[in-house]
């Protein structure tokens, strides 16, 4: 899929930015003193379907699960 690995330095957020912005999203539904382990499958899937279907600047404001579909048909396109 063409996907670069990078390593960031400990404890510098501001070279993770998308990062960051994801776990702020993710606290709008499980703030930080909610205990992860209580939390049901079925809550933390609804939560991913949410923000997989939100759409995103960086996107070109299209949600993630359009931009993975699209790149999935291009690979299965590929591969015909």
């Amino acid at each position: 899929m063409g996907t670069k690995a990078w390593f960031c330095d400990p404890s510098a957020p501001w070279q993770k930015g998308s990062v960051e912005n994801m776990n702020k999203r993710i606290r709008r539904y499980l703030p930080r003193e909610t205990p992860v382990l209580a939390t049901t499958n079925l809550s933390i899937k609804s939560i991913c379907d949410t923000l997989n279907a939100t759409p995103r600047k960086c996107l070109g404001y299209r949600t993630p699960n359009e931009v993975f579909s699209e790149k999935l048909r291009n690979i299965q396109r590929a591969t015909c």
